[in-house]
């Protein structure tokens, strides 16, 4: 089994949702952003998405469009990146890491050469939304073969016809889109989801985590009584913004602005009673 599968096997047997967290690698600066994974799984995150900066984020909204902004700023590369998944490595040996973003840069680096680098820092899965499952060749499968889980995400209009390419070579999660749009942008309706959740479970053994418009620790708790994980990241990465001081540099409430939202988002998923699904 992979990090990834038990840590959702884990918190399945405590019957509750898992908190996955989303941060930007290198926002504000590479010594903040290690400072700040490293207190994540203290805090209570369950599993860790670190994003790869990139210039033109299509599928992210303000909040991470800017954080991408500030880490190209500091000068953060793909290199720097996988460096902080083996600084944490050091001491954080059980928490899953997953890289999220784009594929440009994958391919810059060189694809064989970027998946040995990943696998020896410590990386857990991968997700690179702008490569759909017609492309798998080119990513997915590599990933796979190197033990990698490349996790797909599912959404509001992925109907039963697209299904099966969407799972076919998903591993680690299926990550359900709960909105249709980008990150951030709006607040799900969480009736809906629970009852995408159930399709997508008719199809598929794995592990579905909810993300896109999740908040606070309040719709944290809606989306935990019907998901088997919770993806948080606008609002961490904008709670991350509002620390910062007005030249955009990292002040000392940095750290603690994520991660005392984080303690909440955790309180809350650890309080909702687990619905059939």
């Amino acid at each position: 089994m992979t990090r990834i599968d038990t840590r959702f096997a884990e918190t399945a047997r405590e019957g509750r949702a898992a908190l996955v967290t989303f941060v930007m690698g290198g926002d504000p600066d590479l010594e903040t952003s290690l400072a700040l994974l490293k207190a994540l799984p203290e805090a209570g995150a369950d599993l860790i998405e670190l994003g790869m900066p990139f210039t033109d984020p299509m599928a992210d909204g303000p909040a991470i469009q800017a954080a991408g902004l500030r880490a190209l700023a500091a000068k953060t590369t793909l290199t720097k990146v996988l460096a902080l998944v083996a600084d944490f490595r050091k001491s954080a040996a059980a928490t899953p890491v997953i890289l999220m973003g784009y594929y440009n840069p994958i391919y810059v680096y060189g694809v064989a050469r970027f998946l040995d680098d990943a696998k020896a820092a410590g990386v857990d899965g991968l997700i690179v939304v702008d490569l759909p499952p017609e492309e798998d060749s080119e990513l997915c499968l590599p990933a796979l073969d190197a033990g990698l889980d490349f996790i797909r995400l599912a959404t509001p209009t992925t109907d039963d016809a697209r299904l099966p390419a969407v799972l076919a070579h998903t591993a680690g999660f299926v990550y359900y889109v709960s909105i249709t749009g980008i990150t951030g942008a709006a607040t799900p309706d969480y009736g809906k989801v629970g009852a995408a959740v159930a399709r997508l479970k008719q199809h598929t053994a794995l592990p579905v985590a909810v993300g896109f418009g999740v908040k606070n620790a309040e719709s944290a708790t809606a989306i935990a009584k019907v998901a088997d994980g919770v993806v948080v990241g606008s609002a961490l990465v904008d709670a991350l913004r509002k620390s910062l001081d007005e030249e955009g540099h990292a002040t000392s409430a940095s750290v603690a602005a994520v991660t005392d939202l984080v303690r909440d988002l955790a309180a809350g998923i650890r309080k909702a009673a687990r619905e059939p699904v």
